[in-house]
């Protein structure tokens, strides 16, 4: 393999993935710009460019003459609609511009339907809800930019990211919501399998994906399997991990219909209760293959990690 160019920038980079990713490629030895409205949370070794995703101009001074982009840039939940979703990818695809740099997007489940069992990546998309539809959009949309040969386009589907030290998410806002109580309420349905990524895992995916780039087609779609686990078995991973004896329940998942009736983010949040609903399992055989047998943190070893900050003033307190 010829030498590699190791430079990104990740727009987006104060986001959960995107800051996972951004710490990944440091560590890997890469240059790293990142993109966004403010610097939130610096890291060391980053080169931050303040801008408005609003703004090709602003995107593509981010850009400059790095060879690989991490597309992080999302939009609120109830944004997404009205053609909202698919306008940011057209700009994101412009401020590249006809340079053959690669994108790196991080996709969903949400493109395949409630009855797919095993998400392979030849599996045709069809997806359950407009959430879906609207994903399925933006995703063809980077696939006809790297048809024309414009970019490189490589996209890395997981399920829902857990990590250390994020707020706003899952475990945050709904496993461990009642921790100080010594309680926990578990997310999904009993006995069914639902898909996880754990965020320092799956940045460290997207960084491999980079540096084989030039082995790549100019479009590509991965599908990284993570932790698929059921309810009990996080459950046990948590009470394992905790310092102290914990009672185990499920979140009442209804509440998020209840919300929806004056809030639009908890309204779409429950559309997409089928998610929970159904065990729909990521598998890809050929990234497996890349990554290698013994890649990625044990799933009692994250979720330890993600455990123990929630208790950690409790414990200080006894």
């Amino acid at each position: 393999m010829s030498t590699i160019t190791k430079t990104i920038t990740v727009l987006g980079i104060n986001g959960h993935i995107g800051h996972a990713v951004a710490e990944a490629f440091v560590a890997a030895g890469w240059q790293v710009t990142g993109f966004g409205r403010s610097n939130k949370q610096p890291i060391a070794g980053v080169r931050f460019v303040q801008g408005d995703a609003n703004s090709v101009e602003d995107m593509h001074r981010a850009i400059g003459d790095n060879e690989v982009v991490f597309n992080g840039l999302h939009l609120p939940y109830h944004q997404w609609t009205k053609g909202r979703m698919e306008a940011l990818h057209t700009r994101i695809i412009e401020a590249m511009g006809r340079t053959g740099k690669t994108m790196l997007f991080p996709g969903t489940i949400y493109n395949y339907a409630a009855s797919d069992r095993h998400v392979t990546p030849d599996l045709p998309q069809r997806p359950e809800k407009e959430r879906g539809e609207i994903r399925k959009r933006s995703e063809e949309l980077l696939q006809a930019a790297a048809r024309r040969g414009d970019i490189q386009v490589i996209v890395l589907r997981a399920g829902d990211f857990f990590g250390s030290g994020t707020t706003g998410d899952w475990f945050d806002q709904g496993v461990f919501r009642e921790a100080a109580k010594g309680k926990i309420a578990l997310m999904g349905t009993p006995g069914v399998g639902h898909s996880w990524a754990f965020l320092p895992d799956l940045a460290r995916v997207f960084e491999k994906l980079a540096w084989h780039r030039r082995d790549l087609a100019a479009f590509e779609n991965f599908h990284f399997a993570g932790n698929f686990v059921t309810p009990e078995q996080m459950g046990a991973a948590i009470v394992a991990a905790a310092p102290m004896p914990l009672k185990v329940s499920f979140f009442p998942r209804f509440l998020f219909t209840l919300m929806g009736f004056t809030d639009p983010i908890m309204r779409d949040i429950a559309r997409m209760g089928y998610i929970w609903s159904n065990p729909m399992e990521l598998k890809d055989d050929r990234l497996d293959a890349l990554l290698g047998p013994d890649f990625g943190t044990p799933f009692e070893a994250a979720i330890a990690e993600i455990t123990l900050p929630f208790f950690a003033d409790l414990k200080q307190a006894a």
